[in-house]
C-alpha cells in the first residue's frame, strides 16, 4: 500500500508543479471561459432571450445558464492538454519509465487522472471566482456540492484524453486531433444552449447531443451548483469514465504496442 501511495504523491506533484511552471496555460485556462463569459453571452442572449427554463423550472440569465458548460469546457481543454504531456513523455521516454514499474499498469493510469482532475478543479474554482466578481454568483452551497461532481467528470474527461493519447503515435498529430475531439463535444452539448432549443433547429442535432457524453457532465455540473442531483447523468459520466478507462488500458498495454511496432 505505501508503493502506491508513494506513486499517487509522485504523479500528483508532478503534475503540480508542471502546472505551476506553466503560468500561460493558467491564464488561458482562465481567459478562455471568461470571453466567452463577458463577451459571447451578450450575442447569445439576444439570440435566446433574457431568461430560460432550464430543467429545473428556474428562469436564470444566460449568463448563469453557461456558467456550468464554461466549468465543463475547463475541465475538458484541462484533460487534452494533460493528454498532450503524455505524447511528450512518451516520445521523451519517461512516460515508458513509467509504465514499465512494478506497480499496475491501471493504478499509474489512474493516478494521473487524479492529478489532472485536481488540476482542473483548482481552475475551475478560480473561475467561479472571477465569475462572482463580474456579478454572476452561485448559491453557496452550490459551490461545495460542486466538488464531488467536478471529481467525476474530470476522471472521466479525463479518461478520454488518456483514451486518444494512446493511439496517436507523434506529437505533430495531436493538435490536428484534438479539433476533431474538443470543439465537436463542446458544441453539440447542451453548455451553451438547452436541448429543447437545439429540437427547435433540428431534432438529429438534438439527438446527437443527447448522446455527447460531455453534454451529461455539464448537466451534472450545472444540477450540483443548485444543490441538486441529476442521476441520468451520473450513470452516463460513470459509463462513459469506464469504458474510456479500459480503452485507454488496452491502448497503453506494452504487448499492443510492440505488436504495433511489429
Amino acid at each position: 500500500m505505501t508503493a502506491y501511495l508513494v506513486a499517487l504523491k509522485a504523479i500528483v506533484l508532478r503534475e503540480a508543479w508542471r502546472f505551476l511552471n506553466q503560468r500561460s496555460r493558467f491564464l488561458a485556462s482562465l481567459v478562455r471561459p471568461m470571453v466567452w463569459l463577458v463577451v459571447f453571452a451578450a450575442g447569445f442572449r439576444a439570440a435566446l432571450g433574457l431568461s430560460i427554463i432550464p430543467p429545473y423550472q428556474t428562469y436564470i440569465t444566460y449568463e448563469v445558464y453557461i456558467v456550468p458548460g464554461l466549468c465543463g469546457m475547463i475541465q475538458l481543454f484541462n484533460a487534452m492538454q494533460s493528454s498532450l504531456s503524455l505524447v511528450y513523455d512518451r516520445e521523451m521516454g519517461s512516460m515508458r519509465l513509467l509504465l514499465t514499474s512494478p506497480l499496475p499498469r491501471g493504478w499509474l493510469l489512474f493516478c494521473k487522472l487524479l492529478a489532472g482532475t485536481a488540476v482542473s478543479i483548482l481552475q475551475v474554482y478560480v473561475f467561479l471566482a472571477l465569475a462572482a466578481v463580474f456579478g454572476i454568483e452561485m448559491p453557496t452551497l452550490g459551490y461545495i456540492y460542486l466538488f464531488p461532481v467536478l471529481v467525476v467528470t474530470g476522471l472521466m474527461l479525463g479518461a478520454l484524453g488518456l483514451l486518444i493519447s494512446s493511439t496517436i503515435r507523434q506529437l505533430e498529430n495531436f493538435a490536428g486531433v484534438m479539433n476533431f475531439v474538443i470543439f465537436p463535444m463542446f458544441f453539440l452539448s447542451s453548455a451553451l444552449y438547452p436541448l429543447w432549443k437545439m429540437a427547435e433547429s433540428s431534432p438529429l442535432l438534438r439527438d446527437i447531443c443527447a448522446f455527447n457524453p460531455f453534454t451529461y457532465a455539464v448537466e451534472l455540473i450545472r444540477f450540483a451548483l443548485y444543490q441538486q442531483f441529476n442521476g441520468w447523468a451520473l450513470i452516463w459520466v460513470v459509463v462513459a469514465f469506464v469504458t474510456f478507462m479500459a480503452g485507454a488500458m488496452i491502448g497503453y498495454d506494452p504487448a499492443r504496442g510492440m505488436l504495433h511496432r511489429r
